[in-house]
C-alpha cells in the first residue's frame, strides 16, 4: 500500500488563473484615488491578504485613510471581484492541472487547497472541481497572512499528514516561503527567477508529469 501524503494547493495562480481579476479589481481602486497601479506592482500582493494588499496600494500611494474608508474600498474590491467570476467555469483552469488531480484522486493522496482566498470554495464548484478536494482551508479559516504557514498546518493537520508527508504547490513567494517555515516540501510554479526559494520549480503544470508525483508519494 502506497504511503499517503498531503498534497496542498494555493488556488490563484496555481490552479485557476484568477489573479488577473484581482488586478483588475485592485486597479480600479487605484485608478479612483489617483494610484498608478501596474501588472509589477500585483506581482506583490500575490498571497497577501485582502486587507495587507490595501495597505500595500495606499503605501504605494502614499495616502492617509480612514478605517471607514478603507472597510469601504474593501468592501467595493470583493464585489468588483466577484463580478468577474459570474461567468467562471472549467475553461479557467490552468493547463496541466486536471491530470495532476486525478492521478491524485487514483492514488487516494490526500488532496487540499490552502488559499488566502475568501472565495475559494465559489471558484472550485464554479470550474467543477470542488470534489476533487478533501480539505479547504481558505481566508475565512485563518488569522495570519503567507509567510505565516497557518493555512498549510491546518490543512495538513486535517488531513491528518505530518509536515514532512506534506507537499505544497505555490506560485507567490510567500507562499513558497509559508512551505519551507512549516518544513514542508515547497513546489514553485512559476519563474524560477522570482521562486527561487521553493525546492522544485516548474512553469507551469504542464511541465510536471505523474512520475515526479510518483516520486512524491513514495519519497
Amino acid at each position: 500500500m502506497e504511503k499517503v501524503k498531503a498534497f496542498i494547493f494555493d488556488l490563484d495562480g496555481v490552479i485557476v488563473d484568477t489573479a488577473k481579476y484581482h488586478y483588475l479589481a485592485w486597479q480600479k481602486i487605484a485608478n479612483q484615488l489617483g494610484i498608478e497601479f501596474t501588472h509589477q506592482h500585483n506581482e506583490q500582493l500575490k498571497g497577501v491578504s485582502r486587507v495587507r494588499s490595501l495597505d500595500l496600494i495606499l503605501e504605494l500611494g502614499k495616502i492617509q485613510a480612514s478605517q471607514e474608508d478603507k472597510n469601504k474600498w474593501l468592501v467595493q474590491k470583493n464585489e468588483d471581484y466577484l463580478s468577474y467570476l459570474v461567468d467562471m467555469d472549467e475553461s479557467e483552469i490552468l493547463p496541466g492541472v486536471m491530470p495532476i488531480l486525478k492521478f491524485l484522486k487514483e492514488k487516494k493522496q490526500g488532496i487540499a487547497l490552502g488559499s488566502a482566498s475568501k472565495n475559494a470554495k465559489p471558484i472550485l464548484e464554479k470550474t467543477g472541481i470542488l470534489h476533487y478536494f478533501d480539505v479547504i482551508v481558505d481566508g475565512n479559516d485563518v488569522s495570519n497572512a503567507k509567510p505565516d504557514p497557518e493555512v498549510f498546518l491546518q490543512a495538513a493537520k486535517l488531513l491528518h499528514a505530518s509536515n514532512a508527508d506534506s507537499i505544497v504547490f505555490e506560485d507567490s513567494v510567500a507562499g513558497v516561503q509559508a512551505a519551507n517555515i512549516a518544513n514542508m516540501t515547497s513546489v514553485g510554479i512559476g519563474e524560477e527567477t522570482v521562486l527561487h526559494e521553493a525546492k522544485y520549480i516548474f512553469r507551469d503544470f504542464t511541465n510536471i508529469d505523474t512520475n515526479f508525483i510518483e516520486a512524491l508519494i513514495k519519497k
